[in-house]
């Protein structure tokens, strides 16, 4: 954990550079001609819906260490994902509803995309709520890295959702080989490739900041048992 308390100072500066860019490139940015200035809540959308699954997929693959190594490094960062991902998730589909409500006239639809999407904040906070409802931690990390595990069936099928169904869901904004460029192509794209990378750097400093936390409280309560069992 002493590399985190290294870099969160670098990343915390880089992350506020790189949103301060973007946020200039998302002024300066025109209207798209069918979307109009709608348009621009899609430079939030977009990163978000990333970087939740980012925060998922990290959260897989430290509940692997974890299960592997018995690693306590790898249990609290993939705690701290869990709630990183959780607020994002929670951002993706707040953005999405006040983007398709003048785009779709509704707020919400049962669409693959937005469906699997509810899904995975679903599964985020059960994994919270599963990790704090056992009384033994390690009956509690062992027991979230189980079901996160299966949980990650899920990203393929928010990935591929707009492929495998008939959906009013755009196809993927940013994707090596789809027909992304007819959606977000010229001055609009740029805004949305600097906000991508300062979400995903947003997310590793807020995950940085909860694993310091989380290290923290379990020390805490280490030294809080500890004297209670000596007080006996």
């Amino acid at each position: 954990m002493k590399i985190l308390k290294k870099i969160q100072p670098y990343l915390g500066w880089a992350t506020l550079l790189s949103l301060a860019v973007g946020a200039w490139f998302v002024y300066s940015a025109p209207a798209d001609f069918q979307q109009g200035g709608a348009v621009r809540i899609l430079y939030i959308h977009v990163p978000s819906a990333k970087l939740a699954l980012l925060s998922y997929l990290f959260l897989t693959i430290a509940s692997i260490l974890y299960l592997w190594k018995r690693s306590e490094t790898a249990d609290i960062l993939a705690e701290a994902a869990a709630s990183v991902g959780a607020a994002f998730t929670v951002i993706t589909l707040a953005s999405g509803s006040i983007w398709g409500k003048p785009m779709w006239g509704t707020w919400w639809a049962w669409d693959a995309r937005l469906t699997s999407m509810l899904v995975l904040l679903i599964l985020f906070k059960g994994l919270m709520v599963l990790r704090h409802s056992l009384d033994d931690p390690i009956k509690g990390a062992r027991a979230t890295a189980i079901l996160a595990l299966i949980g990650a069936v899920d990203l393929p099928i928010i990935h591929y959702s707009v492929v495998w169904w008939r959906t009013l869901h755009q196809p993927p904004s940013l994707a090596a080989g789809s027909n992304a460029a007819v959606h977000i192509s010229g001055p609009l794209l740029p805004p949305l490739l600097i906000l991508s990378g300062a979400f995903i750097l947003l997310g590793l400093y807020m995950v940085t900041v909860k694993a310091r936390q989380i290290e923290a409280h379990r020390r805490l309560d280490a030294l809080e048992s500890a004297r209670m069992h000596h007080d006996e």
